[in-house]
């Protein structure tokens, strides 16, 4: 088989085969125009970046399988339950590689059953639905873009979803007196690679979407380590002894967005989310009821004379244009 005309073209392909084959990689050095940026001495990592991955999904490797699902006819199958029906082929999750060391997450076995649940219950528990904060390391590698703003003192990182953010202090700092979201994050410079330590968590977050969950106890260190002008590796190092019965890791590349006008842009997930948060508190409900595996779900409502003209075109029954 050709692929052109070069000469050199073959023995690359072979050697990238071979590579592949015997399970190891090469990085190869820096040239000039890949060389990362430096500020102060240290890598730059000012700007734009976001992962290129399903781990928001799921951190483990995954078949497709439905956001909600339900009994199929066939046996064994699972068809999209009936509050996601209607996206058809965009309500399944997509499949993907795992990004975590080994591919296992060591589980207490207690846990192990509750994750199980977390999952099976996912459109109730996930914290992301109702916009909380998405917390550490799981705001790295949501499917929006974050912002690095590099200081000499602090690093300031802004997240596209929610307008989340979280400074990083370079130096020794004093304990933090209490809980947070996105954790409390100090760090120190090994070489070319950011070191953050961060802990202080609160319980209320998940690392994906598959119901990996943590306690208050978690602590993560974090390890950003440039492979070029614009990608970063990025490490983390989960512990939380009253989940797991050990450390593990997840690791993966970020990439800097190297599109024209490349910006954050508005993600105001808390406007998104007042149906589901206080949707209870409706005379009318929405959601009539839920009942059995099958998840019967009866949406109808009837607009009262009068309602806002918005909210007709809401319910999908828009009025009539005047002739």
């Amino acid at each position: 088989m050709r692929f052109g005309s070069s000469h050199g073209a073959a023995p690359a392909l072979v050697a990238v085969g071979l590579c592949l084959a015997f399970g190891y990689t090469t990085v190869p050095a820096f040239g000039a125009d890949d060389a990362p940026p430096r500020l102060g001495g240290k890598p730059d990592f000012n700007g734009i970046w976001e992962a290129n991955n399903t781990a928001n999904w799921d951190l483990q490797t995954h078949e497709s399988r439905p956001m909600v699902g339900q009994p199929g006819i066939a046996p064994n199958s699972v068809v999209l339950g009936a509050p996601v029906v209607a996206l058809g082929s965009l309500g399944w999750v997509p499949a993907g590689v795992g990004v975590v060391e080994g591919d296992d997450i060591p589980y207490q076995p207690w846990a192990a059953a509750r994750r199980k649940e977390n999952q099976e219950h996912w459109i109730e528990r996930d914290p992301e639905i109702k916009c909380f904060q998405p917390g550490i390391p799981r705001a790295i590698y949501m499917p929006h873009p974050f912002q690095i703003i590099q200081g000499t003192d602090k690093i300031r990182m802004v997240f596209e979803y929610d307008n989340v953010q979280r400074t990083i202090y370079l130096g020794r700092m004093d304990p933090y007196p209490n809980v947070l979201f996105m954790g409390y994050s100090t760090a120190k410079w090994e070489g070319d690679t950011l070191v953050v330590d961060v802990s202080n968590f609160t319980d209320a977050t998940w690392f994906d979407r598959s119901g990996n969950f943590h306690s208050d106890a978690l602590h993560v260190t974090e390890r950003y380590t440039p492979l070029g002008a614009n990608v970063i590796r990025y490490e983390a190092t989960i512990e939380d002894p009253q989940v797991f019965t050990r450390p593990w890791k997840i690791s993966m590349p970020l990439y800097r967005r190297l599109d024209k006008g490349a910006q954050l842009m508005d993600f105001r997930c808390v406007e998104m989310v007042e149906e589901t948060m206080l949707g209870h508190l409706r005379k009318e409900q929405l959601v009539k009821h839920w009942s059995g595996e099958t998840m019967d779900v009866d949406i109808t409502r009837k607009i009262p004379p009068g309602e806002a003209v918005y909210d007709r075109y809401v319910s999908g029954n828009p009025p009539t244009p005047a002739k």
